[in-house]
């Protein structure tokens, strides 16, 4: 329009036709009417009459009030966007204003703005992501090239070190071998000196067996198999710390004579040291109260260890001693009659220290346990066993008072002059000889869940309930000792199966044990920890049990197994499996030749009782010996066919002997007292009780050869006569008597085998 012409222009303009036009063009869009040349014709006829009303009113405004959105309903209008201006004056070119909304131009400015700023972002995305890429191709590059320094570097070193070990392996094996050279060369050097040794030992007792079956060792000089050389004093030339250990394990009487040998040995055992650990049980019959109270005044600061058991001879002197004995901890007074409460309280005052107390078999009374009560802070073990004149009151006084709050173990058996009710926390429960107390005491002893070992012996109350209430309240027993139990059934082996902790095991003459209670104890928790096992007089177990203890109790080292008659030499062969077996009782069992010949293939062995067997013989025993290097402890007494030959194969092969027991073997002669006299120079105790073919020479035999025998039983000796026991003076313990064998030995003076009335009945009955 901007060609047209000006007077059409004004025209337009002041008679307002664009936004006429744009008025009514906008309500036929929005409204559509059905007829649009009526609503165009209504519409117009509006503006007319409004045209008027300017006119009657005689306004000088010549303008109509229009606007582009005049013809449209209010609903429509409110959803519209709000227009400035008129669309068609700039299409007439009737004004240069702003024609568009001002959000319309700030949209566009914003829309444009937005485009370019994304186009220069990603642009510089762009360029820093080549950026990027370029700084990361380069990093690789450099780390290829790094690796590849370093493993050409590595390589380098790799080579030299493969070079220096090669030769440095070639160095080891040179020096390896030299090393070897010598070391077997000094091996040899020891094997031919041991060997030469044993040898000519062996020899030398092999000779001196030769002679003493001929009968050339008529001279009593021939006896001593040791040398002259051998009998010179070694100990004064050792170290004296050595000498020291060899010292400490004598006893107040040895110690007292070694005194008396040399000055060097007098000056060592008044060494303090040997002094801690006193024991006068073997002097309890003859040594004075003097005596003692002067060996502790002399030695007090040192004495720890105190054992006056069965010293009926001491009294104020000997106690007031022991209360200047500051360092005492371990106070032994069981059996001594002249004990008062009186002594015991003067030496509880004065030694504060003590932690082991033994009052058993006194005659001490609540008195005593008061004192216990006010100075024994420290106390931890305490037996008051068959002491009877105490009451629940002195048992009052332990648990109220402020002392013996320590106290772990409290053994009150065979005092059934009260029941105990009070908790005294501890882990040790001693029941021996209380045949009254039931499983309702138990359960109320065993409150405290400490518990660690229980004892009870010889009580017929006691049953599989008790059992239960120790694996339910007892989580840390560990040690088990009920024996002579009758009610004790498979069921208490199984409740106590449980438990986790058990190494020491002990149901003897329980007889209603039998296998499926034996195999409930192996298979349980604490199988594979056992160490010692009790199963004497369970005489319904059988070789089952015995496969069952083999297969699952691998860390066993005691077995008892005394009286169990249902076993066999199968079951006991078993045996031979267990690693750490050392120490087995199998007395009164039916054991023969093939069972002694497979236990003897367990070298381990240092204790072995085989008493009361008749089926033990000399060929069984013999095969038995032969590995048997380490035994120490032999129990062979009562089997009837033992003779000099196994005792000769005994000799040769267990020199390191300590007690040997061979009572009631009528076939024993002096020979076999001979062999062991030349060989077994550490036994320190011998039963010959019941050897009737033995005379009055074996004592010339022990004089010269067992020089360490203390303890010798020699009852129903017919052939050994007193005059030659009252010549024995180098033995503490000597029992004797000349009267003929009781006939529970089995056998008469002539060395008759007796038949028992249990014999003739079966003979009867077979014939």
């Amino acid at each position: 329009m901007s060609f047209a012409d000006p007077e059409m222009k004004n025209y337009i303009k002041l008679h307002s036709l664009p936004e006429i036009y744009e008025a009514l063009l906008t309500g036929l869009f929005v409204q559509c009417p059905d007829d649009p040349l009526i609503f165009l014709e209504e519409k117009i006829k509006e503006l007319l009459n409004q045209k008027k009303d300017q006119a009657l009113l005689l306004t000088k405004e010549s303008h109509l009030n229009l606007s582009w959105d005049m013809f449209i309903n209010a609903e429509s209008r409110q959803s519209m966007n709000k227009m400035i201006g008129s669309y068609l004056s700039y299409l007439f070119d009737l004004e240069s204003g702003e024609v568009l909304a001002p959000e319309l131009y700030e949209k566009a400015y914003w829309f444009y703005s937005n485009f370019l700023l994304k186009k220069c972002f990603r642009l510089w995305q762009a360029y820093l992501r080549n950026g990027r890429m370029q700084q990361m191709k380069m990093l690789q590059n450099l780390l290829k090239a790094s690796n590849k320094y370093v493993q050409a570097r590595l390589k380098m070193a790799f080579n030299a070190w493969l070079q220096w070990m090669w030769i440095r392996k070639q160095q080891q094996a040179l020096a390896i071998k030299h090393l070897q050279q010598v070391n077997n060369q000094l091996l040899l050097r020891a094997i031919l000196r041991e060997w030469n040794t044993v040898a000519k030992e062996s020899g030398s007792t092999r000779e001196y067996f030769e002679r003493l079956e001929r009968g050339e060792l008529d001279d009593e000089n021939d006896i001593q198999l040791v040398t002259m050389e051998e009998m010179k004093d070694h100990i004064s030339q050792l170290p004296w710390a050595t000498a020291l250990k060899i010292f400490n394990h004598l006893g107040v009487q040895e110690l007292a004579r070694c005194a008396q040998v040399c000055q060097s040995w007098k000056v060592l055992t008044q060494t303090s040291s040997l002094w801690s650990k006193m024991n006068f049980y073997p002097l309890r019959k003859w040594i004075e109260d003097n005596n003692i109270a002067y060996i502790l005044r002399n030695y007090r600061p040192s004495v720890i260890h105190l054992n006056l058991r069965g010293c009926s001879n001491i009294s104020w002197a000997t106690f007031k001693g022991i209360s200047d004995c500051r360092n005492l901890q371990d106070l032994n007074l069981s059996e001594c009659a002249n004990l008062t409460d009186e002594f015991v309280s003067l030496v509880l005052e004065m030694c504060t220290s003590l932690l082991y107390l033994n009052l058993a078999y006194t005659a001490i009374s609540d008195g005593t346990l008061r004192s216990l009560s006010t100075f024994s802070l420290n106390l931890q073990y305490l037996s008051l066993a068959y002491s009877k004149n105490f009451t629940n009151k002195g048992l009052h006084y332990l648990a109220s008072g402020k002392g013996c709050h320590k106290l772990t173990y409290l053994d009150i058996s065979g005092c059934t002059q009260f029941m105990v009710s009070y908790d005294y926390n501890l882990t040790t429960i001693s029941l021996l000889a209380t045949p009254h107390i039931s499983d309702t005491a138990i359960k109320t002893l065993v409150q405290g869940k400490r518990i660690t070992t229980v004892k009870i012996e010889g009580n017929k109350h006691i049953g599989d309930l008790s059992f239960k209430f120790f694996s339910n309240a007892c989580p840390n027993l560990n040690h088990i000792y009920v024996s002579d139990c009758p009610r004790i059934t498979d069921s208490s082996l199984k409740a106590i199966s449980t438990l986790k902790n058990i190494i020491v095991f002990n149901i003897s003459d329980c007889i209603s044990i039998t296998d499926v209670g034996v195999r409930y104890l192996a298979e349980g928790s604490s199988g594979s920890k056992l160490r010692e096992l009790n199963l004497s007089n369970c005489m319904y177990i059988t070789d089952l049990s015995m496969l069952k203890i083999v297969q699952k109790c691998s860390n066993l080292t005691h077995l008892r197994l005394r009286y169990c008659l249902r076993l066999t030499d199968s079951g006991i062969e078993w045996l031979k499996g267990l690693p750490a077996l050392t120490n087995i009782d199998l007395t009164g069992d039916n054991i023969h030749e093939q069972s002694l010949s497979g236990l003897g293939k367990n070298s381990k062995l240092r204790e072995f009782t085989v008493a009361e067997c008749p089926g033990v013989n000399d060929n069984g025993l013999q095969k038995f010996y032969h590995k048997m290097v380490d035994l120490e402890y032999l129990d062979i007494s009562h089997c009837l066919s033992v003779s000099d030959q196994s005792i000769k194969t005994l000799a040769f092969c267990c020199r390191r002997l300590i007690s040997l027991n061979i009572a009631g073997c009528p076939q024993i002669t002096d020979f076999s007292i001979k062999y062991l006299a030349g060989v077994c120079h550490y036994i320190y105790f011998l039963d010959i009780s019941g050897c009737i073919n033995l005379t009055d020479s074996i004592f010339t035999f022990l004089k010269k050869g067992c020089k360490n025998l203390r303890i010798l039983k020699m009852l129903y000796c017919i052939k050994i006569t007193k005059q030659a026991v009252k010549a024995v003076n180098n033995i503490q313990q000597l029992e004797y008597s000349d009267e003929i064998p009781p006939i529970w030995f089995g056998y008469d003076n002539q060395e008759n085998l007796l038949v028992t009335n249990k014999e003739e009945d079966e003979n009867t009955q077979q014939a």
